[in-house]
Parts: C-alpha cells; sequence; structure tokens
C-alpha cells in the first residue's frame, strides 16, 4: 500500500471512530443530569411526562390569554408558536408582531390541538437524548451501581396449582417462565424504573439487572406482588361523558399520577382505566381511556386454560375455557348483560375489551375480532392467571452509586497509570520513535472506544482490564518494529530504506503473534460468561486496534518525518546516532 492510500485509510478509519464514539461523548459530557434521568426512564414515563409537561404549557397559555398578557411567549414555545405560525399562513391571516399567548391560541381550534403540538415536542426532545443514549458506551453494574436479583419461580407449585390443565409438563414449564418474564418486564416498565435488563437463568430462575440507584423495597414489591386478572363490565354511558368532558379539558382531567381531579364526572361505581395495546417495541401504549364498574365481574383464577384459534372463515380466535363455579359465574353475567362490553384488567389496565354478543353457559368463551398478533396479545394476557407462578427472591446484591464512581475513578487512574508507564518506557528506551508509538497508542485506546460505542458494547471492570493488557501488547509490537529498524540501521541503511525493511520484516511476527491472541480471545467471548466474555470481548478488539495503529499510524508517522520534514536519521536508540 502506498503512502497516500495509508494516509486516506487512517483518515477514513479516525473519522468513521469519531461518528461511533460521538454519541458517547455527547451522552457522557454534554447532556444534562436531568434530562439523562428522563431519557433514561421508560417509555411510559416519557409519554406521562410529555403530556404533564404540555399540560403545564396549555394552562399557562390560558392563563396568559385570561390576564390579556401582551408580553412575547417564552423560547420553549418555539415549537407551538411555529406551528401556529404555518397555519396563520395557511388561513391567509396577518400575522401578529408579537407572539402573545392570545394570539397563540386562537390559531388553535381547541385545547386539545394546543396540547398535542406541545406534547410532541417534548417527547421527540426526551427521544432523541434516548436515541443518543442507545448508541452510546453502556456502564456495567460494576460501574455504575444498581441491583442484581435472582429469583427463583417455584415451577412445581404452578404445576400443582394448574392441576389437571396441565398435559404436557415441559411445555407448561416454558410458557410459566415465558409469561413471568413478560410480566415481570412489564411491572418494572411501569414503574418506571431505568433500562433493566430481564431475561431467563436456567430452567427455573430469573436474572435482572437494574443500573442506577436502586430501592430494594420498591424492588421487592414489584416482584413479589401478583399480577390481578379480572373482567369488569363497561359502563359505556359514563365512557362517552368521560370522553366528551376529557375532549374539552385534557390538560385538567388528571393529576400527575392520572388520577381524576375531578370524580363527578363518572358514577361513583365506576373507574376510568387505560386501554392498551402492545407497540412495535412490545411495550404496553395507552390508546384509548374507558370507564368501567368498580366491582369484578369475574375473577381470572378461573380460567383453566386459554389459545389462539381460527373460527370457521379462518379469522384468529382467542379461546378460553372456564372452572366450573367460573362458568355459572359467567353464564349469568352474559345473559343479563347481553351486548354489552366486557373489559379485560390486567394489573391495572385493560388489555382488551369485548361485545357479549350472546349467552355463554357452556364455560368456553370465545374471543374475536382483531389480528393475529393481537390474538397473540391477549392469550398471553389470558395465561397470566393460569400461570401463576409463585416467585421467591434468591440473591440480590446492591452497589451503591457512589461505589460505582470510584471504580469509574479507579479504572482511570489504572489506563493513565498504564499509559504514562509506557510512554516513559518508549521515550527511554527508543527516544523520538517511542513518541509515534506512544500517538499511537493512545489513537488505540480512541478506535476502542469507537468500537465498544458502534456495537453499544458495555463497559465492565474487566473490560478496562482488558484495555490495560491490550497498552502493553501493542507495545509489544512497536517495539518488535522498532528491533527491526536497528538491525537495518547498523547495516548502515538510510533512513526511508531502513523503516521500509524494518516494517516489512516485522509484519509477520506481529501478525503471527496476535492472531493467537484474537483466536484466543474469541473462544472466550463464546464461552465464558460474565465478567470473562467483557474481558475477551475488549481483548478482541484491542488485538486488531493495535495492529492497526502498529501498522499504518506509526509507519505514516514516520513517513511523514522523511517525506515531509526531511530527517535523514532515525531518533530510535541511544547506541546508533
Amino acid at each position: 500500500m502506498n503512502k497516500r492510500s495509508r494516509f486516506a485509510l487512517i483518515i477514513v478509519v479516525l473519522a468513521v471512530c469519531f461518528a461511533f464514539l460521538w454519541p458517547t461523548v455527547k451522552w457522557y459530557f454534554l447532556t444534562p443530569k436531568e434530562d439523562q434521568a428522563l431519557a433514561l426512564g421508560s417509555r411510559e414515563r416519557i409519554k406521562d411526562y410529555a403530556r404533564n409537561m404540555a399540560a403545564d404549557d396549555v394552562r399557562y397559555l390560558i392563563d396568559q390569554a385570561k390576564n390579556s398578557s401582551t408580553e412575547s411567549l417564552p423560547e420553549k414555545f418555539d415549537a407551538v408558536v411555529k406551528t401556529a405560525e404555518k397555519r396563520y399562513k395557511s388561513a391567509g391571516r396577518e400575522l401578529p408582531d408579537t407572539w402573545t399567548a392570545s394570539a397563540v391560541l386562537s390559531a388553535f381550534g381547541n385545547e386539545a390541538d394546543v396540547m398535542s403540538v406541545a406534547e410532541e415536542n417534548y417527547r421527540q426532545d426526551i427521544l432523541k437524548i434516548k436515541s443518543t443514549q442507545e448508541s452510546a458506551v453502556k456502564l456495567g453494574l460494576d460501574l455504575s451501581g444498581g441491583m442484581s436479583v435472582i429469583i427463583k419461580a417455584d415451577l412445581d407449585a404452578a404445576i400443582a396449582s394448574a392441576g389437571e390443565a396441565v398435559q404436557d409438563v415441559q411445555s407448561f414449564k416454558d410458557s410459566a417462565m415465558n409469561q413471568a418474564l413478560e410480566t415481570l418486564s412489564d411491572r418494572i416498565d411501569r414503574f418506571g424504573l431505568s433500562e433493566p435488563v430481564v431475561r431467563r437463568q436456567g430452567e427455573d430462575r430469573i436474572y435482572i439487572e437494574i443500573p442506577g440507584t436502586a430501592d430494594s423495597d420498591r424492588i421487592n414489591s414489584i416482584i413479589s406482588g401478583k399480577g390481578m386478572l379480572s373482567f369488569h363490565m363497561v359502563d359505556q354511558d359514563a365512557t362517552t361523558l368521560f370522553k366528551s368532558y376529557y375532549a374539552l379539558h385534557p390538560a385538567t382531567t388528571f393529576d400527575a399520577e392520572y388520577n381524576l381531579v375531578d370524580q363527578s364526572i363518572i358514577p361513583e361505581d365506576c373507574q376510568v382505566l387505560g386501554v392498551y395495546t402492545k407497540d412495535d417495541y412490545g411495550i404496553d401504549e395507552r390508546i384509548d381511556f374507558s370507564a368501567i364498574k368498580k366491582e369484578t365481574a369475574l375473577e381470572g383464577r378461573h380460567i383453566q386454560s386459554a389459545q389462539v384459534s381460527r373460527d370457521e372463515v379462518g379469522r384468529p380466535t382467542v379461546v378460553f375455557r372456564l372452572d366450573s363455579e367460573g362458568t355459572d359465574i359467567f353464564g349469568k353475567l352474559t345473559t343479563e348483560n347481553r351486548g354489552k362490553m366486557l373489559a379485560i384488567v390486567s394489573d391495572g389496565k385493560i388489555k382488551s375489551i369485548a361485545t357479549i354478543r350472546e349467552p355463554i353457559t357452556d364455560g368456553s368463551v370465545q374471543i374475536s375480532g382483531f389480528s393475529a398478533e393481537e390474538a397473540e396479545n391477549l392469550q398471553t394476557v389470558l395465561r397470566t392467571a393460569l400461570l401463576d407462578v409463585p416467585l421467591e427472591l434468591e440473591n440480590q446484591q446492591v452497589l451503591g452509586a457512589s461505589m460505582g464512581g470510584t471504580l469509574i475513578r479507579q479504572g482511570l487512574y489504572a489506563l493513565e497509570a498504564g499509559l504514562g508507564a509506557v510512554l516513559i518506557f518508549l521515550l527511554i528506551f527508543y527516544k523520538g520513535a517511542g513518541f509515534n508509538a506512544f500517538v499511537a497508542q493512545f489513537l488505540n485506546m480512541f478506535i476502542m472506544f469507537s468500537v465498544l460505542s458502534a456495537f453499544n458494547l458495555t463497559l465492565t471492570l474487566p473490560s478496562i482490564a482488558g484495555m490495560i493488557l491490550t497498552i502493553g501488547m501493542a507495545v509489544d509490537a512497536n517495539v518488535v518494529i522498532f528491533e527491526r529498524i536497528k538491525e537495518e540501521l547498523r547495516l548502515n541503511k538510510s533512513r526511508a530504506a531502513a523503516i521500509a525493511a524494518g516494517f516489512d520484516h516485522a509484519f509477520w511476527a506481529i501478525m503471527d503473534s496476535n492472531i493467537t491472541t484474537f483466536i484466543a480471545a474469541i473462544f472466550l467471548s463464546q464461552l465464558g460468561t460474565g465478567p470473562i466474555k467483557g474481558f475477551a470481548v475488549t481483548l478482541a478488539i484491542g488485538v486488531v486496534s493495535s495492529v492497526f495503529t502498529a501498522l499504518f499510524v506509526s509507519r505514516l508517522m514516520f513517513d511523514f518525518g522523511t517525506d515531509v520534514m526531511k530527517k535523514e536519521k532515525i531518533s530510535i536508540s541511544w547506541r546508533i546516532k
């Protein structure tokens, strides 16, 4: 490869690495702590934040308009003002000299219209920050602080509770564990806990990792809580009244916890709950509200089985069977409420609403009118009653955020000390050439962090250990090259010839040693778990980047001294002048 190609390749690699590393720099150094806290929350929490902030903005606009304020709106209303300006222009209206609250509100049809624009602006701002965080290097639990929990599922108790409904034991266990995973994930997300890791471990255990400040009592309450599935009648008249009121007062209907501010909107025997469906990310998304009776029409404990089927024309349906007591209750319920709507409620969320078309007295209930994916989701919800798995906290470890910060500082000190020791060694033994190698080392660390960011890998203490080891290994490659160059200089070769011969002769020695290390690192990353895997992945990345910097970056710096600075001698040894 000629010198121009080598230079172009290095520039391209560094540019790409900077693009990969930019989200990490932006997240950890340029994003305020309060914005980080919001972005780390669940999507449900982001939605609530955007709605509450938008509601506050709408209240402010209404108050300012009532007081006939002539002041220009603050900067945070720029998005609303921009939309108002577009609507003025499309309507052929003259733009006001000052955008007051009254001028802005006159551009919108109603309160809900203004709130929609403001909410979308807040939502997009937080989702952009969340996107940056998702592209940044993650800190492991040992660095960020937080809690790791191992939960044991009592599958034997679940099988005993299900009784004769269990036909295939292994299939039942798998379904029960999958249901427990989904239930825990949903609860943790609903409680607004940041970026949790929830995964199955072995046959009957679940591993949960929650970074950041962790409240152990709160986590235990989430884990020990049981998913309550129940059926409630929908009060259609109360729902209509509520929706009419909510359409006119979206900003003042609920408080911050989504409790009705004015309880008189609906009858005393009713409550308003959100209607949820799964979004593209598999997260519960609230799409509507409905007023249901507080009294439980049928408890979920009566469900014996639930499965997805097809009707006579091939449309997806969900069929579930009830026990004898549930059959009697449901038969009476459907007979008395024919034509009315029935809501399926799980963990305080309405998961589905069905219309009672005819009395169902045989205990076999069929629900239809949705897509195959919606049918699968409803089947999962119904199985929360059937697959009631007792969960027991087996192990819990908490690492304080302050301890995580201490470990980060110690890791950085170790890296700095390693780089400093390497620099001193290189300058003492190899003089000016040692500085070239140190620059290559610095770029080596830059490339390693960039790759970690590009693949959304997690930085842990073992990962830092892998980086420190890579520093020593990268020096080894430079030492081999420098010793080869010194041998060529002893043969009285010129600077350019000695450099070219030195790199050529050192190439395969460097490749052989690093390839064997890379193979070992790959096997460790595939066969190891936890800390070993983190160490191996970082080591593998470091091997590749150190070879690149030793053979390309260091060579380019030598060539720069020869061709641009017109140097004839190499500062590489105290014994060679």
